[in-house]
């Protein structure tokens, strides 16, 4: 039987970011992912200065031969009225296609991958885990995203008291005449939030490629809100007419409602497995990849005792770099009447000081919050 100092389920980008930080440490990692790489994977792409710091990317490298579509200005709004255009003077995030980005940081991670290999069976031991019956690890790291098999493994019942933001959105290539036609700008999303600010819908043009999507925290009638959606963006002149009529769908977990357990006997859980997207944007790319360096450090400090007692300090560091979450997973926001919602949201997102230092820069980009770097060969932030 094989065997390894940690199994980390899941090769996106928290679990290649932790293999590549554990890596580092001379310990031996295997990462399992069912899927093979490249593959696609449905998501807006966008990511901040602050997430390239964290993960120690060279911009100029990282270009060649991929998309990384600089962002120096959004443009926002409630579906309907008009948008605010808010310029930076600076690059003050990137478009990237997950396709691309996953595929890198996993093949830099240097850990042992075991791809195209679900996850059919996961049995306890004394001193570890035995995965498929082919693999035996010291520790269990679960990055497996939203329906993370080892989320479910400790978590129990806990997904019936959940409350997922549920998305759909494409990604495809323009043709030449669609790309001559179109008028979103490049370096510009365009963001257009539901009059009861229960999600947001997004066109997005990375290069030649467009991303179109909505998400909803009421995944209820899901489907007729993007369709309406599409509808308003073609009628508007925004988006091509005969765009692929085939939207994909993904379901995540916002960190102050998602009640999944962060720490068991011998596993942690990390990026969207434990429920990390940011509660205003949805964002999970950065808390994501913060997670990831945080249970690295936690792992390595615990020197081979992954008792839940000596992993502890991981759930203590999320806590104190993300603040509390309620246990219920209830989001407590549909006691604010719905008239009250509209109100603010169309005086919120009509005022260009509002849009620019609220939805964006708080939101969207988090800069009041500085980049958490690698704890190893660099300082984390103590911010």
């Amino acid at each position: 039987m094989e065997k390894c100092d940690v199994a980390i389920i899941g090769g996106g980008p928290a679990g290649a970011t932790c293999a590549w930080q554990l890596r580092q440490q001379g310990l031996d990692v295997v990462i399992i992912d069912k899927s093979n790489f490249p593959r696609d994977k449905v998501c807006a792409g966008w990511v901040t200065p602050a997430v390239m710091a964290s993960l120690n990317i060279n911009l100029e490298d990282y270009a060649k031969g991929r998309t990384l579509q600089e962002i120096r200005a959004f443009r926002t709004s409630r579906i309907g009225d008009n948008d605010v255009h808010t310029q930076y003077n600076d690059i003050v995030s990137y478009g990237i296609r997950r396709r691309e980005f996953d595929d890198y940081l996993i093949q830099r991670c240097d850990a042992r991958l075991r791809l195209n290999d679900p996850v059919k069976e996961v049995r306890k031991t004394s001193d570890g885990w035995v995965i498929n019956d082919s693999l035996q690890a010291k520790l269990l790291i679960g990055a497996g995203g939203h329906f993370c098999p080892i989320a479910r493994r400790i978590g129990g019942k806990t997904e019936t008291k959940e409350l997922p933001v549920a998305a759909q959105e494409m990604e495809f290539e323009l043709s030449d005449e669609q790309l001559a036609n179109c008028v979103v700008e490049a370096d510009t999303p365009e963001l257009f939030f539901t009059p009861d600010l229960k999600g947001y819908g997004w066109i997005f043009r990375k290069g030649n490629f467009l991303n179109i999507g909505l998400g909803r925290q009421d995944k209820n009638k899901l489907s007729s809100h993007v369709n309406q959606f599409i509808d308003i963006l073609k009628k508007a002149g925004r988006i091509p007419d005969d765009v692929p009529s085939k939207l994909h769908g993904h379901a995540y977990l916002l960190y102050n409602c998602a009640p999944r357990e962060m720490v068991s006997d011998h596993v942690l859980l990390i990026g969207d497995a434990v429920g990390l997207a940011y509660p205003q944007s949805g964002e999970g790319i950065r808390p994501a990849i913060e997670s990831a360096l945080l249970a690295a450090e936690t792992v390595v400090k615990a020197n081979g005792n992954y008792s839940s007692e000596s992993l502890i300090s991981y759930k203590n560091a999320m806590l104190k770099r993300f603040g509390p979450r309620q246990k219920s997973g209830i989001n407590l926001s549909w006691l604010i009447p719905n008239g009250i919602k509209r109100f603010i949201a169309g005086r919120m997102l009509s005022n260009k000081w509002c849009s620019r230092n609220i939805v964006i820069n708080r939101w969207f980009l988090h800069l009041q919050q500085a980049p958490l770097l690698g704890p190893f060969g660099s300082l984390v932030s103590k911010q």
